[in-house]
C-alpha cells in the first residue's frame, strides 16, 4: 500500500512524487537498469530507446518477485547528458507511461559524467514495497 506525501501548500509535481510512504510484506531493491536487453545487447543508440528498454528491464526484474510498477515506491535515475534528458522529455514521459503507467513514485535524476557500460545514457535504479 503507497500513499503519496504533499506537504500543505506545495504544488503536486507532475511525473513524480515529492515522497511516498509504502508497507508491505517484501521490499524489492532493484539494481542500476541500463538500455539493453536481456541478453547484453543495445538495440537502441538514442536516449529515448534506452530509457524504454531501461524501464522493461526494471519491469523484469519486479516480475521476478511477483512485483510490478504499481509497487515501486522510488526511482533513481542516472542520465549522461542533462540537456538531452530535458529536450527529451515528453518522449520520455510517453515512453515511462507505456511501460510503468500512470504510476509516479518518489524520483530522483542525476547527471553522471559516464556509467560503466560506455554505451549507456541511463541507468535507473528502483525500491519497490509489495
Amino acid at each position: 500500500m503507497h500513499k503519496t506525501l504533499l506537504p500543505d501548500g506545495w504544488p503536486r509535481p507532475k511525473g513524480y512524487a515529492n515522497g511516498v510512504v509504502a508497507q508491505g510484506d517484501s521490499i524489492i531493491f532493484c539494481g542500476g537498469q541500463i538500455g539493453w536487453t536481456s541478453d547484453e545487447q543495445f538495440e537502441h543508440h538514442d536516449f529515448v530507446g534506452q530509457v524504454r528498454q531501461a524501464l522493461e528491464n526494471v519491469v523484469a526484474v519486479l516480475a521476478s518477485a511477483d512485483a510490478g510498477p504499481e509497487h515501486i515506491a522510488r526511482m533513481t535515475w542516472y542520465v549522461t547528458n542533462r540537456e538531452q534528458y530535458l529536450a527529451d522529455l515528453a518522449a520520455v514521459g510517453r515512453a515511462y507511461r507505456d511501460v510503468i503507467g500512470k504510476h509516479f513514485p518518489a524520483m530522483s535524476v542525476v547527471e553522471v559524467s559516464a556509467l560503466i557500460e560506455s554505451e549507456a545514457l541511463v541507468e535507473i535504479e528502483v525500491t519497490a514495497v509489495k
